[in-house]
């Protein structure tokens, strides 16, 4: 076997790309019967920062079935995700800043553990499945109330669920004998919008708080009201002149919000005044998504990804067109995610339609000292690598569309596409 590089080599009709295992401390894949276009991660009560395998997640995602008629709503629970242990120390000196020097770095690598026998090695996986009118084109789960759940159809309408009843369901199985796929009510049905969609959001800082934007360039705010209802009515902010894509509330300011469209601009909004404080031409092509650093010593990024490979990271403190502080063209199709890990404040992945999910450290330099030691040593040529490859991390799934780190698992990441869900964790986080 031999290293495949990608933007370098070529894959032949007969060929096939196998994945290296030493990549990763762990990696699943699963698949609910259709593709799904959107997941998002169910935060749990089960630890506030998790290191140690076994893992236990949950999760809802939406298919993207032949008929409308088909399409359900998964709410899932994997269990017994098993990885390689590592010492917590070597996350720990991460996490406070520490630096540590190379006798505490050798032993922070792995820590041996007694063989499973097979049967403990494999994951379960229990669902139960809300039918759902239309494809969703995204889901998004509260972050406050996890069971409170939003989906965009894309028959045209903006529904929200209470799924507090299926969740202690895979959690417990305590129904194991009755049917996993039920009829199940919406809390409510909000047709404001007259288009589909897939921007939407919860806010982070007010309960209940949420934004959906449209194909017609609307956004709609919903207000959360006692009983379980939210007041939409004719609360819309207009500033886009063609779709919006994605929506971020911000993690520091409760009432302003981030807007990316297909009009190639990123819009920063406050809600007092229903407008836009900002706009901003941020790529040569439509924005598709944008991602907002929940970190609170990096809440001034925000990344987003274009219609041509394009990602860049921009510093809202000086937020103008061309302001971009990291540029990168690695990728050779559309963005169709892009998220700011929620540990590590300068690493990001991206998931891109060219089959690629890749992990960036964007505070990381090139070592030209690092690299000319190097090839003294192994000679140039053996150790000159292209110039167009970068030194990151990447991974591939056919026709990739989301990608979310958890919330509570250090390092762990879920991407789905065309062909089923990867769960992994890659060895370097």
């Amino acid at each position: 076997s031999q290293v495949w590089r990608p933007g370098v080599d070529t894959l032949e009709k007969d060929e096939e790309l196998q994945f290296d295992p030493s990549t990763y401390d762990c990696l699943h894949a699963f698949h609910l019967g259709w593709p799904c276009l959107s997941f998002d991660i169910v935060r749990d009560t089960l630890g506030a920062l998790r290191h140690e395998f076994p893992h236990t997640m949950f999760c809802v995602a939406g298919t993207q079935a032949d008929a409308s008629t088909s399409n359900t709503i998964a709410i899932v629970k994997l269990s017994n995700l098993t990885g390689k242990k590592r010492s917590p120390n070597a996350v720990s000196n991460d996490e406070s800043g520490s630096e540590s020097d190379d006798s505490e770095d050798e032993q922070d690598q792995e820590t041996p553990t007694p063989a499973p026998d097979e049967s403990s090695k494999i994951p379960k996986l229990e669902e139960r499945m809300v039918p759902h009118q239309g494809c969703v084109n995204r889901i998004r789960s509260m972050p406050q109330q996890p069971h409170i759940v939003a989906s965009w159809s894309a028959e045209g309408f903006v529904q929200m669920w209470d799924f507090s009843s299926q969740l202690n369901a895979v959690a417990t199985n305590n129904d194991a004998g009755s049917s996993k796929r039920t009829s199940h009510p919406p809390l409510q049905i909000c047709k404001a919008h007259k288009d589909e969609g897939f921007a939407m959001d919860w806010s982070p800082m007010t309960p209940g708080r949420f934004l959906s934007g449209d194909c017609k360039g609307v956004i709609h705010f919903w207000e959360p009201m006692p009983g379980g209802r939210w007041n939409v009515g004719n609360a819309h902010c207009l500033g886009h002149s063609r779709s919006v894509e994605d929506l971020q509330w911000s993690p520091s300011e409760e009432n302003v919000f981030a807007s990316c469209s297909v009009d190639k601009t990123i819009g920063i909004w406050d809600l007092r005044s229903r407008r836009k404080e900002l706009s901003v031409k941020a790529h040569d092509t439509d924005v598709n998504v944008i991602s907002w650093n929940k970190n609170k010593s990096a809440s001034c990024l925000l990344a987003s990804g274009s219609d041509n490979g394009v990602f860049r990271v921009w510093d809202l403190r000086a937020f103008k067109e061309d302001s971009a502080v990291a540029h990168f063209t690695h990728h050779s199709s559309y963005i169709t995610s892009i998220e700011w890990s929620p540990h590590e404040e300068s690493t990001l992945a991206v998931a891109s339609a060219d089959n690629q999910l890749t992990i960036w450290d964007v505070a990381l330099e090139r070592d030209t000292e690092e690299e000319a030691q190097y090839q003294m040593e192994l000679g140039q040529e053996q150790a000159a690598a292209p110039e167009n490859l970068p030194a990151q991390l990447l991974f591939g799934q056919k026709d990739m569309k989301e990608v979310h780190w958890h919330p509570q698992i250090h390092g762990l990441l879920v991407s789905t596409a065309g062909d089923g869900f990867n769960v992994f964790r890659p060895c370097n986080l």
